[in-house]
Formats: structure tokens, C-alpha cells, sequence
């Protein structure tokens, strides 16, 4: 296979539609902390990283034992953040690298697991 799977979840603050969008609470649990929970139900990936601008952002990640990547500001879209975040994200090249939306809190772990399978 070559190198590890690893799952991105591109997470930025200063949306347009809705500012602070990822640390919004669903019954308590911040946003993006609820799609890291799903994305580590997957028994496909390596690696999961939170990509994001934002220092609020990457402290909730971590104190929830999770990682987070800082990228810049200036990021166009979620892809450019991972592409932005994965030099520091895996000394090894990885085999797939899987865009996670950091707005699906409800993702279902066996469709990416899916994805992942078709894919490689």
C-alpha cells in the first residue's frame, strides 16, 4: 500500500456564513470535536488531523487528545489548508489522504471506511 492513510478535517474560524462555526456546541460537544469521535470510529485510517487557523480551534482539538496542524489564514478553500497542513502532518508520504468536512458531525465511520477501501 505504501504509506499511511490519513484523514484530514480542513477547520476554519472565520467562516462567512457562520463565525466560530466548528466550536459550535451540538448537546455540548463542540462541532468539530463530533467529527473527529466519527472519524476515529474508522477502522481504515492511520492518522486523523484537524487543519486549521485558528488557536481556539486547536486547543479544543488537543485538550479532546486529538492533533491539530496550524496553516495559514489565507487558505482559499479546505483542500488548500491540507495541502498547506501536510508537511507537518507525516515524515512518510502518505498512500491516500482523505478530505473530512469539518461541518458532517454526523458522518457515517463505514462510508469513509468505504472510500478508503475502493479507493486504494
Amino acid at each position: 500500500m505504501g504509506g499511511p492513510v490519513v484523514a484530514v478535517v480542513p477547520s476554519r474560524f472565520a467562516s462567512t456564513r457562520f463565525p466560530g462555526k466548528p466550536l459550535a456546541e451540538i448537546d455540548g460537544v463542540p462541532m468539530v470535536l463530533r467529527v473527529l469521535k466519527q472519524a476515529s470510529k474508522c477502522t481504515t485510517l492511520d492518522q486523523i488531523v484537524v487543519a486549521t487557523d485558528d488557536e481556539r480551534i486547536r486547543r479544543v482539538v488537543e485538550e479532546a487528545h486529538f492533533t491539530a496542524v496550524m496553516t495559514p489564514e489565507d487558505c482559499v478553500s479546505g483542500t488548500d489548508r491540507i495541502a498547506k497542513a501536510l508537511p507537518g502532518i507525516s515524515a512518510e508520504t502518505p498512500a491516500l489522504v482523505v478530505n473530512i468536512q469539518g461541518d458532517e458531525p454526523m458522518i457515517a465511520p463505514e462510508d469513509i471506511d468505504h472510500l478508503v477501501k475502493e479507493t486504494l
